[in-house]
């Protein structure tokens, strides 16, 4: 984390603008490619926090996740929008957050700005908190219900 801290400093010294949105990110679907091509948009260098696979289980259920930890981060990081990827294993990324500080906060269509965790930090040094809407017809969960239907 101290490397991707010192890098985002350095980034931030030279004038760029650092969005944040954090996830699960169990199976990536174009609703998430969607929803993170508009994320980059609002600045110049995007930092995803991905939940641990422990914390994807307690927010989701025993079932979750489909795809472990290192290889959702893989599949994100090889995404042309994304710059950083992060774990994190609290339940909310609050302390993620206060670490990398971005000008932006950003989350799906299904949080208001008001109720964003960590949007307080953000905006307290200066920065932004927004929702974007989601891409109709994409959903992790009713893609795995999708299949389990499909399944029987």
């Amino acid at each position: 984390m101290s490397t991707l801290v010192r890098r985002l400093a350095a980034l931030r010294r030279r004038g760029k603008r650092i969005v944040f949105t954090n996830g699960c990110f169990d199976l990536i679907h174009p609703g998430h490619v969607r929803y993170l091509r508009a994320a980059k948009q609002l600045g110049d260098v995007l930092v995803i926090g991905v939940n641990t696979d422990a914390s994807v289980r307690r927010l989701k259920g025993p079932t979750r996740p489909l795809v472990r930890l290192r290889d959702r981060c893989d599949v994100l990081a090889a995404l042309e929008m994304v710059d950083y990827v992060t774990p994190f294993g609290a339940d909310t990324p609050r302390r993620l957050i206060a670490q990398v500080k971005p000008d932006v906060l950003v989350k799906g269509g299904d949080w208001t700005p008001d109720r964003i965790v960590g949007g307080d930090l953000v905006r307290s040094r200066g920065g932004t908190v927004r929702s974007l809407s989601f891409a109709r017809g994409y959903s992790t969960s009713a893609l795995v219900e999708r299949i389990q239907r499909q399944a029987r």
